[in-house]
């Protein structure tokens, strides 16, 4: 197998890093509609809007307006 020539300097190893972490951070997230409410919610998570996860209510969530 090939191996390196030269060792690679301590400054280049972290602009590489940096540069694949903010590959990362910029990319977009895939969101998906919830059935209950259709709002974008993130996948395999519990709706906050509405509490429901894969069709059955497992958090309830209060309106800030009703109890008044």
């Amino acid at each position: 197998m090939a191996l390196p020539t030269q060792k690679r300097s301590t400054s280049r190893q972290k602009r590489r890093t940096s540069l694949r972490k903010k590959e990362i951070l910029l990319k977009k997230k895939n969101l998906f509609l919830c059935p209950q409410c259709k709002r974008k919610i993130l996948p395999h998570r519990v709706c906050p809007y509405c509490g429901y996860y894969k069709g059955k209510e497992v958090l309830k969530i209060k309106i800030k307006g009703k109890n008044k």
